[in-house]
Parts: structure tokens; sequence; C-alpha cells
């Protein structure tokens, strides 16, 4: 298997630097084995603040198609953990009992003035099934890759079973590792495993209401996962995860208007992304200070200020075809407006452009966006230019808003 053999797409332009290290990293990753060694993505793991875990998992059931499987309870934490299949990743909500927890996760947030308002809520990071995990952890050693110890994991509250790279400078995400048979059921090595009444509720409330209003069946798995970073560290930041996992690299696309670009990697092993979401990089084209020089809107670096770098928002795909005579995702999108769920903008794209898109207003409980997208036919990108701008404008918009409420509470 060659991670180069793939088709590159997009019009930024990368630096030299990028382009020979693309080809480095990726020829000696293939060569020592890790790409084969290194398989889909298992799990996401979010956390968010004491008492804001059952609402989080009523409004994912409702708003995606996972359900609420079971939660374990360590010292310090709550996981609770949500299942479409075993063909698409886990999602681990945990919930920080103590609200002056400290600890590496939350030091990431404390540091920027709107994450700093809820410093135990973040995207923490992707969990990968590997075929050896102990030949992973040793090849990404001799490649310098960090990671935790299984003391510091313990003393994290991370599942035991798992290997954990230390979060990275560029986006402040982990990557876990994990052993785990294909044709094995995931379990997770953390503490006392039991069904929540409280979150059970809220999860059969979600799943009533989806399965009443007719999305059961068009909301389909997690297609993407965005993350903003800053501009300076958008190729440390791909080739960083290139190197960390069995991605490749699908191509950029410069965003002119909105002073930014998107950057898209896939996985070697899944060309369906419902099974392995792909990875996606936002970063401004230039660095804030030259703003004022450049006379450009720059909400993509506003956002990372305000935020740090971090996971903006997890994209749902939505089942192609019509129902009550509308694009699914326009009936998506109107039944959750229909129950009081906000977005940032109308549904934008058409079919003849090969998808619609959407963003959720961010929830009050993660910070995060939910994207819906759907693609028309066989349509394989993941935006086109002009909707790119649109969802960045509105996202920009909101954060705007934020960041003055923020400034006005402190």
């Amino acid at each position: 298997m060659s991670s180069l053999d793939f088709p590159r797409y997009g019009d930024k332009q990368n630096s030299p630097f990028f382009e020979e290290f693309l080809v480095r990293l990726l020829e000696q990753r293939d060569r020592v084995g890790l790409t084969d060694l290194i398989r889909r993505i298992d799990a996401l793991m979010i956390t968010v603040e004491p008492g804001h875990s059952v609402p989080y998992v009523g409004e994912l059931c409702l708003m995606t198609p996972y359900h609420y499987l079971i939660t374990l309870e360590s010292e310090s934490h709550y996981t609770h953990v949500l299942r479409i299949d075993m063909s698409a990743p886990d999602i681990l909500v945990r919930e920080v009992k103590d609200p002056n927890t400290q600890g590496i996760f939350r030091s990431l947030n404390e540091v920027y003035p709107i994450g700093a308002h809820k410093p135990n809520s973040r995207y923490m990071g992707e969990v990968f099934r590997v075929t050896d995990v102990h030949d992973v952890v040793e090849l990404q050693k001799s490649r310098d890759v960090r990671f935790f110890n299984q003391d510091q994991i313990r003393k994290l509250e991370m599942p035991g079973n798992m290997a954990i790279v230390k979060p990275s400078p560029y986006t402040h995400n982990i990557v876990g590792y994990w052993e785990r048979p294909e044709r094995d059921i995931r379990v997770y090595a953390l503490g006392w495993s039991t069904v929540r009444d409280d979150v059970q509720a809220a999860y059969l409330e979600a799943k009533e209401a989806r399965a009443t209003l007719g999305l059961e069946s068009l909301l389909l798995p997690i297609d993407h996962l965005a993350t903003r970073i800053y501009s300076q560290n958008r190729e440390a930041a791909i080739l960083e995860w290139l190197t960390l996992t069995s991605y490749y690299y699908w191509g950029s696309y410069d965003i002119v208007s909105q002073n930014s670009s998107t950057n898209v990697t896939k996985s070697v092993h899944h060309a369906n992304e419902l099974e392995s979401p792909a990875k996606v990089f936002t970063a401004a084209n230039h660095p804030y200070f030259v703003n004022h020089l450049l006379k450009l809107p720059s909400p993509t670096e506003a956002f990372v200020r305000n935020y740090g770098p971090r996971l903006h928002h997890l994209a749902v795909a939505v089942r192609d075809g019509e129902t009550a005579g509308k694009a699914n995702i326009d009936y998506v999108v109107d039944t959750l407006r229909d129950c009081g769920k906000d977005f940032l903008l109308d549904v934008i794209g058409s079919k003849e452009e090969g998808l619609k898109q959407i963003f959720s207003s961010a929830s009050e409980y993660s910070s995060l966006i939910v994207e819906y997208v759907q693609r028309f036919g066989d349509f394989q990108g993941f935006f086109t230019k002009d909707n790119v701008a649109e969802l960045t404008h509105a996202a920009g918009v909101e954060e705007s808003l934020r960041a003055l409420e923020a400034e006005a509470g402190s």
C-alpha cells in the first residue's frame, strides 16, 4: 500500500517544506508498516462540565444517530459511551465530577478568554484501532512521538487499555491507540459499568423524538471532524496528524474571501468516511497581527485566539434523497428548528452543485457545532468554495458575539 497514490485536490499552495516532508513521512510510514498497523477511528472523546453530560447526551442522541450504551464511573469522571454500531466510531462523553479538577486538559482551556469560561469542556481526540499496540508504540517512539505513561493514564482516568499520545502543540488534541481484533466488541477499561437512569431517560426521550419526527432513517454517521488551528501551524498540524495516523493528504482549498484555507485528510483504509471520518484542518492565511494592514476578515484566527486550537465542528451525513417534497437535509433542519434547535444560517448549496450544508449553533454544553451535509448522487467532495465561505462567515459572526459577551461578563 502506498499512501501517496491517492489523487490530490485543491488550489492551496503549500511550502516546499510541506511537500518534501509529506512524501518523506508517508513513504517512511508505509515502509516501516505503521500505515498497515493503524486502522480506523474507533472512538471520539469529549469532556464537558459537571452537570452537562446528561443534557449533552440527549442533544447528541436527537441530532445524530447515536444511542446511549453504558456509563463508566471512575473516581473523578463519568464516561458515557454512545454507539451507532461497530462500523462507526463511538463517542465517549466524559463529565468531570468536581468543577475544580485541575489537569493538563483543563490548562489547555484556561489561557483562552472564551475557552476559560468552560475550563473542563473540550474535544479531546480520537482513538484508533491498531493490530499490534506494542509495535505501534515502539515505532512511534522511534519517530520522537511522546506518550503518557501508564501511571499518568491512570491519574487522568483514561481507559487503561490504551496507549495515548501527549497533546499536540498544534491542535491540543490527543491520539489514542488500542489493540482490538476487528471482530471483537469495543470494551473500555475504565471504572464501574452502569446504565444510569437519568442518562437513559434523556436518551430515550431523544430517541423517541428522533423516530417520531422521521429523522431515524435520514441521519447517518459522522462524515468529518473539523479542527481550527493558528495560521502558522497549518502545515505542521497536517504533517503531525499524518505521522500519528494512517490518513493521507486529500488536498487544500484557499478560501480567499474569509482569509483561510480548508485542508482535508482521509483514511487510506476506508474510502467511505462514515466508517472512519475525514479529518479537516482550517487555518487563517495570515496571522492576526497583520490584519490591520491587510483589512481582511479573519474568523478562523479569531476563533483560535478566543477558544484555543480545538475541534470546531463534527459533520453528520444526511442520507441522499427527499422527504415530504424536500431534500432530506432541508427536512432534517426544518424539523430540528421546530424542536427549538438553532442554526447559524439557512441550508446552503444545491443539488446542481452536488451538496448542501448547514451549521448548527454551538452547543451550550460542549461548544461544538454540528454540521449537516447531504451529497447528491456521486458527488465526492466535502464542500464548494462558496459554501465553505458562507459557513465560515456565519460561524465567525456567532463567535464574535460570544467573545463580546465574554468580555462584558469578565
